[in-house]
């Protein structure tokens, strides 16, 4: 793969990094040995009366909401930070299956990809 072209996609993943921190910051707080922990929403103090519980559910659902996102947007994170390292390495752009170069155009679009098309279709 052509030096400029690494570098427009190392880009890419580092531009792509730095925004799902971000994103992952508003809910959640960075551990460094298990990842990122979502923060619960801040609870209505322990009050009574009517509407507490309905408080309350709405509060569990919004964290078990944002419990989903933070996994989503974690696991998006870990497979840039590979594909990150596989650049350092020297071993990117090569399909963990079948050993061969995943198609430019596939990493342009998805530059985090393990796989090339071919074997990509092949899993599902």
């Amino acid at each position: 793969m052509e030096k400029e072209i690494l570098k427009k996609l190392e880009k890419k993943l580092k531009d792509e990094k730095e925004k799902l921190e971000k994103q992952l910051k508003q809910f959640a707080k960075e551990e460094k040995k298990t990842g990122w922990k979502t923060t619960f929403p801040k609870f209505n103090g322990g009050e009574s009366g009517s509407g507490t519980l309905e408080k309350g559910a709405d509060e569990v659902e919004e964290y078990v909401s944002l419990l989903t996102l933070t996994q989503k947007l974690e696991k998006k994170l870990e497979e840039i930070n590979a594909a990150l390292k596989k650049i350092k390495e020297g071993n990117y752009g090569i399909c963990e299956k079948c050993k061969k170069e995943i198609e430019l155009e596939r990493l342009m679009v998805c530059p985090e990809a393990k796989f090339c098309l071919k074997c990509e279709k092949a899993k599902k």
